[in-house]
């Protein structure tokens, strides 16, 4: 399918991406959100990102994340009027959008804002979890039947299948065209500082970096330091309440609680790993319990893992054999046997060279399919130059 009118008239877009969540925040969905206009400014694009207010203090959004670019954060308010609060803001975004001049294109995660500014205006749509709220989809599916919007962006294979299911119409559009993009990393040197965690000095160091609330497999985590108790494991991340609701059930003293840290503050962590988890369960739910996304999910972390060249074990989950192959670049459990885990963990700390030989596979991969660059270019395939050079 062709898409005509856009990049020989823009081949350096003003693109505006629209977001409804925080900036910044504890969660996920900011850090992905400002590593894709990162990226998208890394190819040369005017990028303004729009979100809710912060939920936690940063005296500078772009050293909070470590962005290496400073493009403009713009924060719109929602009103706090259930079911309209959410349209009053998109219509506060329309009319800012108006008043700055309309952009090349428009591209985010924020359906009504998207929907409600669009106008003539491309669009872009990314979703990353099936919403299970029906107005959701009577919305999406308005947004689908747009002759503006040039493409939907999918966070992993499965979720695209299951939107083809659900919006034939996808598949029949004659202006729109589906794209499947994973999350990502951004390469990392080899070399830098170590953090000085506590424990045993000589006690292999299995991390975790991620949220704790339901279905990222907390409880495997310590179920795993019982078993493995010549090992000490490092939970780095989540809420201040998830974190003391799970210091308060655990009696292990290999097990080390972290807390939340600022993105940009991660890398000393990642490097001083031995082995890193990611032990989704068989379900997983987004932050606040939004939604269950289990079948569709493409955690960051698991290419965070990859870009530091770490030994990763993994949930065997479909959706993430999408990226992972076991025993190539990763150890992939059942989600819930612990005794599984256990022996994986045993045997990533006794097998230095099988540590290194997936972790170098893994950093491999990482660089040649699954850099936020790479993403950016492929979500704007079509739609404008994204051929420079990367940075």
């Amino acid at each position: 399918m062709s898409l005509t009118g856009i990049s020989e008239a823009h081949p350096v877009m003003r693109i505006a991406y629209l977001h409804s969540g925080s900036i910044p925040s504890v969660y996920a969905n900011g850090v992905h959100v400002m590593r894709m206009c990162d990226a998208f400014t890394d190819a040369g694009h005017e990028v303004v990102l729009y979100a809710l207010p912060g939920t936690v203090p940063a005296g500078d959004v772009h050293r909070y994340y470590g962005t290496r670019n400073r493009f403009e954060v713009r924060s719109i308010a929602q009103p706090a009027l259930r079911g309209l609060g959410v349209w009053i803001r998109a219509w506060r975004i329309r009319a800012d959008l108006h008043r700055r001049g309309t952009p090349d294109l428009l591209y985010g995660r924020d359906l009504r804002a998207l929907l409600v500014s669009s106008g003539r205006t491309p669009l872009v749509y990314e979703t990353h979890l099936m919403w299970p709220r029906r107005i959701v989809r009577r919305i999406e599916g308005v947004l689908f039947r747009r002759r503006n919007l040039r493409r939907v962006v999918f966070v992993s294979q499965a979720l695209a299948d299951d939107y083809r299911r659900v919006f034939p119409e996808l598949d029949s559009s004659r202006w729109a065209d589906l794209v499947t993009a994973h999350d990502c990393a951004d390469p990392v040197p080899a070399d830098g500082p170590v953090a000085d965690l506590p424990g045993r000095p000589e006690a292999p160091k299995i991390g975790y970096v991620g949220h704790l609330y339901p279905g990222r497999g907390t409880d495997v985590i310590l179920e795993l330091a019982a078993r493995v108790p010549e090992a000490d494991f490092h939970l780095v991340g989540g809420t201040a309440a998830d974190r003391t609701h799970w210091q308060s059930r655990c009696t292990r003293p290999n097990v080390y609680f972290h807390g939340h840290l600022p993105p940009a503050e991660l890398a000393p962590y990642q490097r001083a790993f031995d082995v890193v988890l990611a032990p989704y369960q068989r379900r997983t739910y987004c932050a606040g319990g939004a939604g269950e996304i289990s079948r569709w999910v493409s955690p960051m972390k698991l290419f965070e893992y990859m870009s530091y060249g770490k030994a990763v074990i993994a949930s065997d989950l479909p959706v993430l054999r999408e990226i992972l192959t076991d025993g190539v670049n990763c150890l992939l459990c059942p989600p819930d046997s612990a005794e599984a885990w256990a022996a994986a963990v045993k045997r990533l700390v006794g097998d230095e060279n099988l540590r290194a030989t997936l972790g170098g596979e893994a950093r491999r991969q990482l660089h040649d399919r699954h850099t936020w660059r790479i993403r950016a270019d492929r979500v704007l395939a079509g739609l404008g130059d994204t051929t420079r050079p990367q940075p």
